[in-house]
């Protein structure tokens, strides 16, 4: 019960955390309540210091100072943000570059390829959180997607349009 009020207040407040199962282990059940001095669970700690106990979190909490003292989630659009401008050239596909896991993906990585332009690819089958928020974000339904300079280019078809009519290779420049 104590744990799942603290996890309840923590997802309240977008705190990011990761969570250790006590009861897997029964030497660091143990260990850690002599290392902390602290003979109680749940134990929050962040940044390796022990902040306390439900009791401690709720004080926290009712004070203000929680948000202060946990660092906060990232939010979906930062993180797309930060994954669309990796690289000035950033490709959202199935698979990598090295290793596309489907046509359409492995048809634009031959056409980048063709350009003798570096690029980046971001793998959406191993994010799913990604693979649907960048659909929303970019309002483009489908992958593989290309951005250049954080700006979306398009998908497969587009970029097949913009190598047929030689604006392709200035895009990827960064020259339009």
């Amino acid at each position: 019960g104590f744990s799942k009020q603290m996890v309840e207040i923590l997802n309240k407040h977008g705190i990011s955390f990761s969570s250790f199962d006590i009861f897997s282990d029964e030497e660091v059940r143990q260990g850690l309540k002599t290392y902390s001095n602290w003979p109680t669970y749940p134990q929050l700690y962040v940044a390796g210091e022990l902040i306390g106990g439900l009791d401690i979190i709720k004080e926290l909490e009712a004070s203000g100072e929680l948000d202060t003292v946990c660092p906060k989630a990232q939010k979906l659009e930062d993180r797309l943000k930060i994954l669309i401008n990796k690289a000035p050239v950033m490709l959202f596909m199935k698979g990598s570059k090295q290793m596309a896991k489907c046509g359409f993906s492995k048809q634009i990585i031959e056409i980048i390829n063709s350009t003798g332009v570096d690029y980046e690819t971001f793998d959406i089958l191993e994010d799913e959180e990604v693979r649907q928020g960048l659909k929303t974000y970019s309002n483009w339904p489908t992958y593989p997607q290309l951005y250049v300079k954080g700006e979306l280019v398009g998908g497969l078809d587009i970029v097949k349009e913009l190598r047929e009519s030689g604006e392709l290779l200035p895009i990827l420049k960064g020259e339009n």
